[in-house]
């Protein structure tokens, strides 16, 4: 974070949660934008808009007045985690025959026949 966003955020902003990933979340405390609050993000680490949970998410987009973050801690069964996007990264997933995993790939096996047309 930059010192002057968080000088803005010491002088403006009032704290409204965390997440489980440690992003902050803040609204201001008094002017507001088209009508509306001002809300704003402070990334833990990295500013990657990927790891903000989908509860955050709404909250920031004024989709819910309040986070979701009672209703996503009773989560169904078939929910998952929230999982920060990888893709771009070293983390990324790279599969079998990468080139940066050796970049060799298993030879076919002859059950493919191409497309020709009529």
């Amino acid at each position: 974070m930059s010192i002057r966003n968080w000088i803005y955020t010491f002088l403006n902003g009032k704290k409204i949660g965390v997440d489980e990933f440690g992003n902050r979340y803040y609204t201001g405390k008094g002017r507001k934008l088209n009508g509306r609050e001002r809300r704003w993000v402070i990334y833990n680490g990295k500013n990657d808009a990927s790891s903000v949970p989908a509860e955050w998410h709404a909250w920031l987009h004024y989709t819910v007045d309040e986070p979701l973050t009672q209703i996503a801690a009773n989560s169904y069964s078939w929910q998952e985690p929230h999982e920060v996007n990888y893709t771009g990264t070293g983390d990324a997933y790279r599969p079998k025959g990468h080139d940066y995993k050796g970049g060799r790939r298993g030879s076919a096996t002859g059950d493919y026949e191409a497309w020709k047309p009529d």
